[in-house]
């Protein structure tokens, strides 16, 4: 609190003050005898209001560590408790703000536990769903030849339809913990994404989409495992809007600044609305409401989130009805290049 603000607190009292003051001079003017009397008055009130601002002077000195406290307590949102009381009033007012504290920390750590069961519970129920997913495609290979092609390829796609979605809850839940689960080293590009491009080859086959991917390839400081699965969904978008006989084109370009890797589709496009609003959580726009496309909202969301923890820059542009480019920008760092 500054101390204008401490004086406007207490304008009543100078009201009073003056109020007394009036009445102080009303009465001296009609004492009689008095009447040369005014220039002492007049010495006695400016002394008067001298003092009363010395007083709030002090007064604001004291209790500027009491006010101090209250402002740290807003910029921590109710984390500390509060110890700076000198008078009845500021004590009584302490230990509300200090029972305010304390039942705001057991409602966190309650919710806190909460979350972590959770969580706990999710991994677990991640991780126990991909051995039954497993079964399920091994016997579907398993009777491959004994069904007909259309129903075998509808049964794959969803399988693995189900297994990309079980990975997204297992990234998005790992997110948070994401500084205790990652390894920055020298990856090949094209390393890491060529096993992705293979993983959905069936997609490219069932809509006949012709791939391109460029020749160049380059080293950067990531995590291999994260970028993957970035990818993964930038990719899985670009098929699943990308029309039947459409192209997909994979770039790999060293810059000045970096590397940057963009995937290039002819595909529908962005609406010029929703372009700014892709990568919010669960925002599906209009190409996300279309029936076919079974949009979640949060594969760009999740890509987003983990290439800025990675450091890494991640940006649309589109045009409707002509295609879509996503660009991953690794940026190079220079400590890494100095020669030693």
């Amino acid at each position: 609190m500054t101390f204008l603000k401490y004086l406007k607190d207490r304008l009543l009292v100078f009201v009073g003050w003056a109020l007394l003051s009036l009445l102080l001079v009303f009465m001296i003017w009609l004492t009689p005898g008095l009447q040369g009397f005014w220039e002492n008055l007049s010495y006695l009130l400016i002394l008067q209001l001298f003092l009363l601002f010395l007083f709030f002077t002090i007064d604001y000195q004291r209790r500027k560590k009491w006010f101090k406290a209250f402002d740290e307590q807003e910029e921590s949102h109710l984390q500390h408790f509060v110890a700076a009381a000198t008078t009845n009033e500021e004590q009584l007012l302490q230990e509300y703000v200090n029972r305010q504290v304390r039942e705001h920390h057991l409602t966190m750590e309650q919710l806190l536990d909460s979350q972590k069961d959770q969580k706990d519970y999710m991994d677990s129920w991640i991780h126990e769903i991909k051995v039954p997913l497993a079964a399920v495609d091994l016997i579907l290979n398993s009777i491959e030849f004994d069904i007909p092609d259309d129903k075998f390829v509808l049964l794959q796609n969803e399988i693995q339809q189900i297994d990309e979605y079980v990975e997204q809850i297992l990234y998005y839940s790992r997110s948070d913990e994401f500084v205790n689960d990652y390894l920055i080293q020298e990856y090949s590009l094209k390393k890491i994404i060529q096993p992705i491009i293979r993983s959905q080859a069936n997609y490219f086959i069932q809509k006949n989409l012709q791939l391109t991917l460029s020749e160049e390839d380059a080293k950067v400081l990531t995590d291999a495992k994260w970028i993957e699965f970035i990818f993964r969904q930038l990719l899985s978008n670009a098929i699943k809007y990308t029309p039947n006989h459409g192209e997909i084109s994979i770039t790999i370009a060293v810059k000045r600044g970096g590397v940057a890797l963009s995937l290039q589709d002819n595909g529908i496009g962005i609406p010029p609305e929703d372009l700014g609003r892709i990568f919010d959580k669960g925002f599906t726009g209009e190409n996300g409401r279309k029936a076919q496309q079974h949009s979640t909202g949060l594969g760009l969301y999740l890509a987003k989130r983990l290439a800025e923890k990675l450091g890494v820059g991640l940006t649309a542009e589109s045009t409707m009805n002509e295609g879509t480019t996503m660009t991953l920008f690794f940026p190079r760092l220079d400590y890494y290049h100095e020669e030693r």
